[in-house]
């Protein structure tokens, strides 16, 4: 396996492709704890400053992705990802001058909307351009390669971004951030690709003729479908019961958990980005064992018991570190949160999987997406705002006691263990 992968990086444009987008997923995940850092600076430990902050990116997947498929699909693919790196960069720069200048954080808001919102075409057109790189029998591989290696450099986003910001200051995370995005740039730049289609100005009013049409007719119809398809059968209402569950409980302990452990350690984002890691680490391990050796377990039965041993190691783990603030406790019990989720998601997934056809998986999941993503941002602002009245650690205790009762008195369906793997 590791002989395909060297042989498919020797290819040119692959290379760079994919040299890019590493460099671009770090700079991601960078520029979340460089967000983190900076809104410490200005509100020190405002879960609803950051959750103002956190909420930037959701709202520009709800309003640029539906529309960014219609302008990648009519420019040039290349041009599309070097250049929304390009401004990504610049955005991304200017964001700590023009708070520090102007000493306001809310004169950045635009910036870094706008950065996230051009952030939504390079997703797509990077999809979409593999394929032209590489031969047919290539393709499963070139994006087994690139999911895999962006899945590490944001790990290391995340644990780097976090001792970055913490030691050399949230001015220089930005700019080293924005570096980043350029060098992506670059490499996408030196792609030699020859596409038909150009990227001419004068095509953004038909273009956004078309991507209106696309989000009054095709979208918005589709989105209709794929909810009522979700709401169809008790199945996938349970996995959309449970996914809202799940992505309410993470968005309301988003932003709290960050003011816990930042007032626990004494520290902005070094702790953060370990802890980060650790859990993405436990999530990446639960999968691979779960699958295999959960194939003959009943799903529902493995979510709900999943939820109620997270939910009890949540409220003892978070109990024992207010009192005993152990660096080395928190970061094994931040792995094994992950490790005790990751059935979760896993079985939820299935449940949509075997219980609908696959000709609407697509808007299946594009529905749910919706789904969670409101629940997750209404949940991270309420929780927000009580923090400004309750202590984090208050909250974090109340999710996980309300986690806990939904579980044990949730009704179980006697699922076909057989039928769902």
């Amino acid at each position: 396996m590791l002989s395909s992968y060297l042989h498919i990086l020797r290819k040119r444009n692959f290379f760079l492709l994919w040299f890019g987008q590493v460099v671009s997923q770090f700079g991601d995940r960078l520029t979340q704890m460089a967000l983190i850092g900076l809104v410490y600076r200005f509100q020190q430990s405002s879960a609803v400053g950051l959750a103002k902050i956190m909420s930037l990116p959701i709202i520009a997947v709800f309003l640029i992705s539906p529309i960014a498929g219609v302008y990648v699909d009519r420019w040039n693919k290349q041009k599309i990802m070097y250049l929304s790196d390009f401004f990504r960069a610049i955005f991304i720069v200017a964001i700590p001058l023009l708070a520090f200048y102007l000493q306001s954080l809310e004169v950045t808001y635009l910036l870094i909307f706008l950065s996230f919102c051009i952030g939504r075409f390079f997703i797509p057109a990077k999809l979409a351009i593999v394929p032209e790189l590489v031969d047919e029998d290539q393709v499963l591989l070139a994006n087994s390669l690139v999911s895999t290696t962006a899945m590490i450099a944001a790990v290391l986003g995340f644990g780097l971004g976090g001792f970055i910001v913490e030691k050399m200051g949230v001015t220089w995370a930005f700019m080293i951030d924005g570096g980043t995005f350029l060098l992506s740039a670059l490499a996408i730049r030196l792609m030699s690709i020859r596409e038909k289609k150009g990227f001419r100005a004068v095509e953004l009013l038909y273009a956004g003729k078309d991507a209106f049409t696309h989000v009054k007719k095709d979208f918005i119809f589709e989105m209709k479908e794929g909810l009522a398809y979700l709401f169809k059968t008790k199945e996938t209402r349970y996995a959309a019961k449970m996914f809202s569950l799940l992505f309410s409980c993470i968005g309301a302990l988003y932003v709290v958990f960050i003011v816990f452990i930042q007032k626990t350690f004494n520290t902005v984002t070094a702790d953060l980005g370990l802890f980060a890691v650790a859990s993405g680490i436990g999530l990446f391990v639960g999968s691979l064992l779960y699958g295999r050796l959960g194939r003959n377990w009943p799903v529902s039965r493995v979510i709900n018991v999943s939820l109620i041993i997270v939910s009890l190691y949540l409220i003892g783990f978070v109990s024992i570190l207010k009192f005993y603030p152990i660096k080395l406790f928190a970061l094994f019990s931040c792995f094994m949160l992950g490790f005790l989720a990751s059935p979760m998601v896993i079985g939820i997934n299935t449940l949509v999987h075997s219980e609908s056809q696959n000709e609407y998986w697509g808007r299946v999941f594009s529905s749910l997406e919706v789904v969670i993503h409101l629940a997750f941002i209404v949940c991270m602002f309420i929780a927000s705002f009580l923090a400004e009245r309750f202590s984090a650690f208050t909250i974090i205790i109340s999710v996980g006691i309300i986690i806990f009762f939904f579980a044990c008195f949730n009704p179980k369906k006697n699922d076909d263990p057989r039928k769902r793997t």
